[in-house]
């Protein structure tokens, strides 16, 4: 008899249902139906619920007032017993003129006696023949030959195009600007990262410095410190400080344990182990934060120079003003010259940091130990000698200066008579069928709608925590009475987002698979970083003139480039054993790309499109002198006005833009790659 088997009888009682599946199927209804109550409401809503379409000007919260009379009243009355608070920031500006006007006066001015008119000069500045020696020397130093070549030929084009006395304005501002930025930022997030409390109240701060637009501080800095190089300095600090903080602190924590328990073993105390332990670690890490000091200080030149910087940003703003496409685009090329020639000297010592120390024999002299520095005392002496008897030596003579200013204003000249009808097609286009509807739209949204679904994207993405932020934010901005001018401001930057993605995107997909097409790419793009914004406007609106057309295609040109790095990084991260799976399968090139490359590329798709908006929105405020009527244009009136209350709120607004894109667009990311996970 063969072996018998139970039969399995069916179960009466009803399986428990997943609770994931659960949520699964809630979410899948969850939208629509928001979705559907939001069109309802929006277009049903205004008749009994006006004030979800319009916030009541009575239960405004009148911030701007309240900033206004809390900065009167830090001018006016503000003490703290022996010294008034106007006091304080005018002994803060004078320590920092201090500095600067000895940067000044060797780069620049010379030694001086006296001021305006009736200055003496008693010594002549470095001779540019002294600066481009002294370049190549640091260059030399910090990465060899070639390094030493491309930042005395950076230095040379300043002195040929006939920038030097403006570059070297602006370069007596970095000089000062950089190392109390470096200190400043590495103070800070040394205590962020040795008292986690201090840490929590620093992070929020950080991020405002760096989403609140540039305008909008300099109100506050204007009325505190003043009109001048000063003040410009002060407004250069605060807008290239929080890298090096953040840095800092990534860098202490990525100190390897072993070292800290070495430290720790050999009795370090607490002051040793922080600067001859940590820091010294730390310091290849450290040094990209000084990159970034200086590169954020450049992109500043040109802003600052509104409150009285001088130097090639005061050229920038000066042409644009006169729409002299040539004169900005020589002096906006003569701050990426010096951008680039900073950039891969701060570079150059970054990689130098890592690397192990030459020693250096003990019983060498002072030549032998500091050959450096002797060569350049010897370049400043010589050439000081050689300029008094040749002034050729000591200035670079105009003969000798060449200009491609004209040649550029003809090029757009050329462009606006044989193309102008074509140009003016393309903007009718895109302006009547696409920027103009899509601007009414979000005017007419309610805003407790969109604050509500903004409030339900956070709650899907990150839970309570993320709902109360994006919920309060959005609020704050329609309660400030700033909803308006910030869906004007959402508008045009959500159009030249898409816009850059599309352009972007693709390229970026086509250079990820081409090796010497990204090398061409990343030269462009890089270069494109390096120009200051202001730069962008001034062929368009030459092109195109004024208007909303105009400022999105000067956001685009200048947000495209996160778009195209983000991408390509994405796809070059991807990990070659699962492409090659791929291919087993028998996947076609397009397969592979479209579901395996972008799908595990796109987290850092989306950080890139994070940082697309950054830069539009940075951008914008930028646009505001073209004529727009978003935020932008209000804290521009406010800096015109000095009208600190007014220009702090829309910088606050545009902040909270900023910071609800980021946070959303980080919480899906974090979300996509817990999945992949």
């Amino acid at each position: 008899m063969g072996a018998s088997f139970p039969v399995l009888q069916p179960v009466s009682e009803p399986i428990p249902e997943n609770p994931a599946s659960r949520g699964a199927a809630r979410a899948r209804w969850l939208w629509p139906l928001a979705l559907a109550l939001f069109v309802l409401f929006w277009q049903f809503g205004e008749g009994f619920a006006k004030w979800a379409f319009s916030y009541p000007r009575a239960l405004e919260i009148p911030a701007a007032r309240w900033i206004g009379r809390a900065t009167k009243w830090l001018v006016d009355e503000a003490s703290f017993g022996l010294f008034t608070f106007t006091d304080l920031t005018r002994f803060l500006a004078e320590i920092i003129d201090v500095p600067y006007r000895v940067a000044l006066g060797l780069l620049s001015s010379g030694l001086l006696s006296g001021q305006g008119s009736s200055a003496v000069q008693h010594l002549p500045p470095l001779s540019w023949l002294a600066v481009l020696a002294i370049v190549a020397l640091i260059g030399h130093h910090a990465g060899g030959a070639r390094l030493a070549a491309l930042v005395t030929a950076c230095f040379g084009f300043l002195a040929v195009f006939g920038q030097w006395t403006s570059a070297m304005v602006t370069l007596a501002s970095i000089v000062v600007a950089v190392p109390i930025g470096v200190v400043a930022g590495l103070l800070l997030g040394l205590a962020a990262w040795r008292w986690p409390f201090f840490e929590r109240m620093l992070v929020p701060v950080l991020d405002l410095m760096q989403t609140i637009p540039v305008f909008a501080y300099l109100v506050p800095v204007l009325v505190f410190f003043g009109f001048g190089p000063t003040a410009a300095i002060v407004a250069t600090l605060i807008y290239a400080l929080p890298p090096m903080a953040r840095v800092t602190i990534l860098a202490m924590r990525s100190v390897p344990a072993e070292i800290r328990d070495l430290g720790n073993m050999i009795g370090c105390s607490r002051r040793q182990m922080t600067w001859k332990v940590m820091v010294p670690s730390a310091k290849d890490s450290l040094m990209v934060g000084v990159n970034q000091v200086i590169m954020l200080s450049l992109n500043m030149v040109i802003i600052a120079s509104m409150i009285g910087a001088g130097g090639l940003g005061f050229d920038v703003l000066a042409a644009l003003r006169r729409l002299d496409i040539g004169a900005g685009l020589e002096a906006g090329l003569a701050i990426v010259a010096l951008a680039v020639a900073l950039d891969r000297l701060s570079q150059a010592y970054a990689e130098k940091a890592g690397r192990p120390a030459a020693g250096i024999a003990a019983g060498g002299g002072f030549v032998s130990r500091h050959p450096y520095l002797v060569a350049a005392l010897a370049i400043v002496v010589t050439t000081f000698l050689a300029g008094l008897a040749v002034p050729a030596l000591q200035s670079f003579p105009e003969r000798w200066q060449v200009s491609t200013g004209t040649f550029w204003s003809e090029v757009v000249r050329w462009i606006n008579v044989n193309f102008f009808d074509a140009l003016e097609a393309i903007r009718n286009v895109i302006l009547l069928n696409i920027l103009v509807p899509l601007k009414r739209l979000l005017g007419d949204l309610p805003w407790a709608g969109v604050v509500a679904l903004l409030a339900l994207s956070g709650y899907r993405l990150g839970g309570l925590r993320l709902a109360a932020l994006v919920g309060v934010l959005s609020f704050l901005v329609a309660a400030t009475g700033q909803w308006e001018k910030a869906m004007i401001t959402v508008y045009l930057c959500g159009i030249s987002v898409v816009f850059a993605c599309l352009i972007g995107v693709p390229l970026g997909i086509l250079a990820a698979e081409r090796e010497r097409l990204w090398r061409w790419l990343k030269l462009v793009i890089d270069t494109l970083q390096t120009l200051p914004s202001f730069v962008y406007l001034m062929p368009v609106v030459m092109l195109f003139r004024v208007g909303d057309f105009t400022a999105m295609i000067a956001v685009v040109a200048y947000a495209v480039v996160p778009a195209i790095r983000y991408t390509v990084l994405g796809l070059q991260r991807v990990d070659p054993r699962v492409v090659e799976a791929g291919r087993a399968m028998g996947c076609t090139s397009g397969q592979i790309l479209a579901k395996i490359k972008l799908k595990l590329a796109l987290p850092e798709i989306l950080l890139g499109l994070n940082q697309t908006i950054m830069f539009a929105l940075s951008m914008l405020v930028i646009t505001a002198l073209v004529g727009t009527r978003d935020l932008g244009q209000e804290v521009y009136i406010a800096l015109t006005k000095a009208d600190t209350g007014r220009g702090i709120v829309a910088g606050l607004s545009i902040a909270f833009i900023a910071i609800i894109a980021d946070r959303l667009i980080s919480a899906g990311a974090n979300r996509i790659r817990e999945r992949m996970s």
